[in-house]
């Protein structure tokens, strides 16, 4: 395959720099001119000293690194910390995927092909994010004593998608070489592990693969043979960009990267066109089934004699990304026979609608046939479906029907609900009815020797049909309950509560992937996960677990349970309850429900999470996570309620330096992110959960490092408050008397300096810290990431507001940082990744915010950071981030300055 240069490609947008980190005390050998900031030209005069390290950085075109104290803290290890949350099949295992920290730039800014949402490379012919993402190696923890046992990896690769085989004594994994991907094999008992693929995988829009239950063969896609060399873009090009509109209103989100022309069409094609095929793991033999095909994805019977297979098809779109194109599910034998069309999905451009997707009209229909899974006894697919609609007879006028009795009505308005069976070679005569209801179904599972039926029923399930019923509606009663397949008409009702009641939630079924009919295991996920079931024909047992929560969660933090309940009595056994000591404890994975054998995860406000096994009363420790940052675990803390003027409560979180001294004032750095609520009860139901015993987690972008140099780190909550659809009417208003309200509290305990504050967030805060900016006077410096400063940008909706611009123009253009440029109180540092993909938040709007700001003398810089999304991914980019933001908070919070070394 010929790999294009950079100079032969348009359609892969890069830009190479360098990706050296430059420490502080090499900066001084550059001469930048006193008070040099972003924006200024620093060529015409180098002779004169900078004015300050901090101005200095904040200046340079090179990479930064800040204070050692914040770059121990961000380049901590934490990755190697291991949770053990998923057991191997047969429950002997954990696996630990074992990390080098962030991805560097080198790897980030790998050539890449942008199409529709789709990145993808065309020299290793994967998905980019199976790149710049993945594992350095694998360690497997024993379940019984905590032991390790590593797998042998080869070098000069990367690995990802680790997947046990159903019974567990093989694990495979995909290894990522620089120009292809292969597929490896492991054997859990030594760790040797062996390449199983002849030919290379084709990862790009299938990024994984899967095992046959009999755990011979793994089923993936590959190259297809005698592939072309990759499309070259015509020279010259052969006509504009077009985009046509539709009839009907077509209220589309702002997408990044979409398709645009001929020349995308046909490599998208390239890339995902690839040839369906099984390798035997023990002679990597590869059987091709069917032709190649634009295939999106697969899913294997477990006796690896059929699949459903879902391929993409044209026509393309230019006004929607590559997820809303066409495309057929269908049933496909081993030779690639079509058996059976599942459903077929059209073109969607925005007109028949997006499900999740605001400010979309229309509505996608329901699937006929729901819950869809392969039954790991090899039986056929199981699914749920309504029971066909009565047909009309035969000249009946259906102008005007005639009157009908009571029952005759109810007979046509409840359709019963069913689970049907469909077995090879799936034809339309070869489906029957497993179990049938008068009420609708969500879901549906089966005990391991395929027994029991376990169902749930949810509110708006009723026999009606479509898809507000399918969803669940609102409020009303979750029902589980178990079906004896040979006793049909006798339910045994497992829980039931109304979704109203939070502080009831009884728990969900303990599931398991334990041995299949004929001895075979069941693979995990999908048909592979059943109902683990104890005790004895006539007295069957299922497990519980879940959470309790209390209507004081500063009193009374969570608690984790495990309850025994019998099937046919519903009598409930407590097997196990976390205490409430000054601890959280939870189970993070059931080994053996009926002998009471898990492992839980105990942690503490002051200690890091552990693992242990639970055996009966014995408890063995199998893990030895580290807190790599004691300091900023121990700091002193506070959270409490403010109120505003009008009376509405909420909370903030304030962590001080650990040297904080009562009544000593010091500057503070402001983060939040605002949220919108109808009312001081939704708002106050969204705490419920707040866990008093929890660990601080840490990332790298962790706002409170900012206490190992002295700041104060307050993160308040934001509500926006308002009727439904009208929320953002108070925006402003609501956004002012939050931080007011926030900082007269932090002013009367004595914990802030008022004139040295500042203010930040990403994203939706970045956007709220600019608003803050030109609509108060608070604050003296602002760090702004990723965010959408004038909402006419989005003039169809944005976050939960659904009225489009033309609607409520006022609000549009109040909540426009933008179009307030000119009132902008303190400086603001900006910062944005150059490949945002997030919608609202194109790359553009931070350099047109910060011409305006430069046009009217306000004070401001600006950062836009190489093949970076929607927040930094790199570890060049964010250790260069916390250089400018120290930097810039020493500059404007008027910090004593760190001396230079």
């Amino acid at each position: 395959m010929t790999v294009p240069t950079q100079m032969e490609s348009k359609t892969m947008r890069r830009i190479r720099f360098t990706t050296a980190l430059v420490p502080l005390a090499a900066l001084f050998a550059v001469a930048l001119p006193a008070g040099a900031l972003i924006g200024q030209d620093t060529t015409a005069d180098q002779t004169e000293p900078p004015q300050s390290a901090a101005e200095a950085i904040l200046a340079s075109p090179e990479w930064m690194q800040p204070p050692q104290e914040i770059m121990d803290a961000v380049l901590a290890p934490r990755y190697l910390n291991m949770n053990l949350g998923s057991a191997s099949p047969d429950r002997r295992w954990f696996l630990h995927q074992v990390s080098d920290g962030q991805v560097t730039m080198d790897r980030f800014s790998r050539p890449f092909d942008e199409l529709g949402g789709q990145f993808l490379e065309p020299q290793a012919n994967r998905s980019r994010r199976l790149s710049t993402r993945g594992a350095v190696g694998y360690k497997l923890i024993s379940a019984a004593d905590g032991s390790v046992t590593d797998i042998e990896v080869p070098r000069d690769a990367r690995f990802s998608n680790a997947s046990w085989s159903p019974d567990g004594s093989q694990l495979a994994f995909y290894a990522h070489y620089d120009t292809e991907t292969h597929i490896y094999v492991a054997d859990p008992e030594n760790g040797r592990s062996r390449r199983v693929t002849r030919e290379p995988v084709l990862a790009t829009m299938v990024t994984s693969f899967e095992w046959t239950a009999n755990g011979e063969e793994i089923a993936t896609v590959l190259i297809p043979q005698g592939r072309a060399s990759r499309p070259m873009e015509p020279p010259v090009p052969p006509g504009p960009h077009v985009k046509l509109t539709e009839d009907g209103a077509n209220r589309l989100r702002t997408y990044a990267s979409l398709m645009a022309t001929p020349y995308d069409e046909e490599l998208l094609e390239w890339h995902v066109t690839g040839q369906l095929a099984t390798v035997a793991v023990s002679n990597r033999r590869v059987t091709r089934i069917g032709e190649p095909a634009m295939i999106r994805s697969f899913d294997f019977s477990p006796d690896g004699r059929h699949a459903r297979v879902t391929t993409m098809r044209r026509p393309f779109s230019y006004i929607v990304p590559v997820s809303s194109f066409g495309r057929v599910e269908e049933i496909w034998d081993r030779e690639g026979n079509v058996l059976a069309q599942l459903d077929e999905t059209e073109l969607n451009t925005g007109i028949r609608g997006t499900p999740g997707a605001p400010g979309v009209a229309g509505e996608e229909e329901e699937p006929e046939r729901r819950s869809m899974f392969w039954r790991a006894d090899g039986a056929g697919l199981t699914y749920l479906q309504m029971e066909p609609e009565p047909e009309e007879e035969e000249g009946e006028d259906t102008e005007e029907e005639p009157e009908e009795e009571e029952g005759e009505q109810e007979r046509r308005a409840t359709r019963k609900d069913r689970v049907m069976l469909w077995v090879p070679p799936f034809g339309e005569d070869d489906v029957s009815v497993v179990y049938e209801t008068s009420q609708r179904m969500s879901s549906h599972r089966y005990s391991v020797g395929y027994e029991w039926l376990f169902v749930t029923r949810r509110p708006g399930g009723g026999g009606g049909g479509g898809p507000a019923a399918f969803r669940g509606g609102g409020g009303g009663r979750i029902t589980e309950y178990a079906v004896r397949l040979d006793e049909p008409e006798t339910t045994y009702t497992i829980t039931e509560r109304n979704t109203s009641d939070f502080y009831e939630n009884p728990g969900s079924l303990v599931m398991t992937s334990g041995v299949g009919a004929g001895g075979a295991f069941a693979a995990v996920g999908g048909g592979g996960s059943f109902v683990e079931m104890g005790g004895e024909p006539g007295n069957e047992v299922v497990f519980l677990t879940g959470t309790i929560y209390h209507e004081d969660p500063l009193e009374s933090s969570p608690q984790s349970f495990m309850d025994r309940v019998s099937v046919r009595t519903g009598e409930k056994e407590r097997v196990y309850e976390s205490s409430n000591d000054g601890q959280y404890e939870r189970i993070a994975t059931v080994l053996d429900a009926d002998a009471g054998k898990f492992v839980v995860r105990r942690e503490t406000p002051t200690e890091i999470g552990q693992s242990y096994l639970v055996d009966g009363d014995t408890r063995t420790q199998l893990t030895s996570n580290v807190d790599y940052t004691p300091d900023i675990t121990n700091a002193p803390r506070q959270r409490f309620t403010v109120e505003r003027p009008d009376g509405f409560r909420f909370l903030v979180n304030v962590t001080l330096p650990p040297d904080f001294v009562e009544g000593e004032r010091r500057p503070a750095m402001f983060w939040f992110y605002p949220r919108e609520y109808q009312d001081q009860e939704s708002y106050d139901e969204r705490g419920r959960t707040y866990n008093k015993n929890s660990f601080p987690n840490f990332g790298t972008r962790s706002m409170e490092y900012l206490i190992r140099l002295g700041y104060v780190v307050v993160e308040p909550d934001a509500p926006i408050v308002g009727d439904a659809g009208a929320m953002n009417n108070n925006y402003e208003h609501d956004l002012r008397n939050n931080l007011a309200a926030v900082i007269d509290e932090l002013d009367a305990r004595g914990i802030i300096d008022r004139q040295r504050l500042g203010l930040g967030g990403h994203s939706y805060g970045a956007f709220s810290t600019l608003n803050a900016m030109v609509h108060t006077p608070f604050f003296k410096a602002g760090i702004a990431g990723d965010g959408n400063y004038n909402r006419t940008f989005t003039p169809l909706g944005f976050q939960s507001e659904r009225r489009i611009f033309w609607d409520a123009p006022n609000v549009y253009l109040d909540m426009s940082p933008f179009m307030h440029a000119n009132d902008l109180t303190g400086a603001v540092l900006l910062y944005h990744g150059m490949h945002d993909q997030n919608v609202g938040t194109a790359p553009d709007h931070s350099p047109r915010l910060f011409h305006a700001l430069n046009g009217l003398e306000k004070t401001a810089a600006m950062y836009m950071y190489p093949f970076e999304d929607h927040g930094p991914a790199t570890v060049e980019t964010t250790l260069d981030l916390w250089a400018r933001w120290t930097a810039w908070l020493e500059v404007h919070l008027a910090k004593k300055e760190r001396p230079v070394t």
